[in-house]
């Protein structure tokens, strides 16, 4: 079997997003790939490959297939990396359109933790039964949530480089400020650094504002080969290079966790294979579970020097009109959370020219990055609207 020389995103699907209640996580991802396709102009017997990814309110599962009548598929997986996935799974993707194993893969993430008339923190908080072992240890010092250990690392980062939380705010507020021109963000209304740090406290040192939002929804991406991508219904997202990083830094003095995360390796990997440098790349769409994860990315992709972050983010390096623009949606802290699949979605709006309002006029080379578990996990797509090497 032919296979092309390169790889491309063709289609993108996304459902509503946010406070979106009614439908289950499967139906909401069958919903994604069926936009994905039509978006493509392809037909779902066309997808030979499909790739499944799930938050925390129950699968989509590998049945996914069976809902959207997928026979005789040659690639299907489940796959979870956490807000790492999605990068994983479109990298899999144009392996397996590379190597023949596939030709036209589907790649999809859906979650729907909200309920109504619950608080969006309660659909991330555990029961105090599930706190057993030395888990409960942890528990009775206070750690009790996601938040509390990346406290801990954004702590770190704080007691080595001196960052600060106006620092941290500084992203919170040029986030927002992309958010304004994007329709589908669930928080649009500018905030100041006086709002940032008037927020209360989740787990100190973050605030409210320095936390990403709780979403329902799905959203799907599909990968064919070049060759193919030229006779399709929208301009193809060219896969440049990629890259994991899964660092292993354990929770303890004299590691690095909090100090450097798997955006380095990761990072280097897909530079190398997209044959670029950071000073290449136009605009960063990274994934911000919180603030502290925007400024050590940025840190750990080279953008800046370690330490460096805070300052760089305080620049206005990152908001419109700045010299990085970065995840210029919203992002995760005021757009919308599909875990990996909010900056990827957004590098492909950008690479298209669909951004709108928000649009940005220099798109030949975006980084997209993924970050999964906490600081376990990273992913990194290199993307762009051009062939490689054209």
């Amino acid at each position: 079997m032919r296979t092309s020389r390169g790889t491309s995103i063709v289609g993108l699907g996304m459902t509503e997003l946010g406070r979106v209640y009614g439908r289950s996580p499967r139906r909401l991802a069958a919903d994604a790939v069926r936009l994905a396709a039509a978006d493509a102009g392809l037909a779902l017997g066309d997808l030979d490959g499909l790739l499944v990814s799930h938050g925390v309110s129950g699968s989509p599962g590998i049945e996914l297939a069976g809902t959207l009548g997928l026979g005789d598929l040659r690639l299907l997986a489940q796959v979870n990396a956490f807000g790492a996935t999605a990068g994983a799974m479109v990298s899999y993707a144009a392996m397996s359109v590379l190597n023949g194993t596939a030709t036209t893969v589907a790649c999809v993430f859906a979650d729907a933790p909200r309920k109504p008339k619950q608080s969006a923190g309660a659909a991330y908080n555990r029961s105090a039964r599930e706190w057993h072992g030395f888990a409960g240890m942890t528990a009775a010092l206070g750690l009790r949530s996601v938040t509390s250990f990346y406290a801990l690392a954004a702590q770190r980062h704080m007691a080595r480089y001196g960052t600060t939380s106006e620092q941290l705010g500084a992203i919170a507020v040029s986030t927002r400020a992309w958010a304004a021109g994007n329709p589908l963000a669930e928080m649009r209304d500018p905030i100041t650094l006086d709002d940032h740090q008037n927020s209360r406290w989740v787990s100190e040192p973050l605030h409210l504002l320095d936390c990403c939002l709780v979403s329902n929804g799905a959203i799907a991406v599909i990968v064919t080969g070049d060759d193919r991508a030229r006779d399709l219904a929208r301009p193809p997202v060219h896969l440049w290079g990629w890259g994991q990083g899964h660092p292993g830094h354990r929770k303890e003095r004299g590691s690095d966790f909090g100090l450097t995360t798997g955006a380095a390796s990761a990072g280097a990997t897909a530079m190398k294979m997209a044959g670029i440098a950071p000073s290449d790349v136009d605009v960063c769409e990274l994934y911000d579970c919180y603030t502290y994860t925007v400024l050590v990315s940025l840190e750990d992709y080279g953008f800046c020097a370690k330490g460096e972050g805070g300052a760089f983010a305080a620049s206005g390096a990152l908001g419109p009109g700045g010299s990085l623009p970065t995840n210029t949606g919203g992002g995760q802290l005021s757009a919308y959370y599909m875990w990996g699949m909010t900056p990827l979605s957004e590098a492909v709006i950008q690479a298209r020219g669909d951004g709108g309002e928000r649009q940005v006029p220099a798109r030949d080379v975006i980084l997209v990055s993924g970050n999964g578990g906490i600081l376990d996990h990273h992913s990194t797509l290199i993307v762009s609207p051009h062939p490689k090497g054209a």
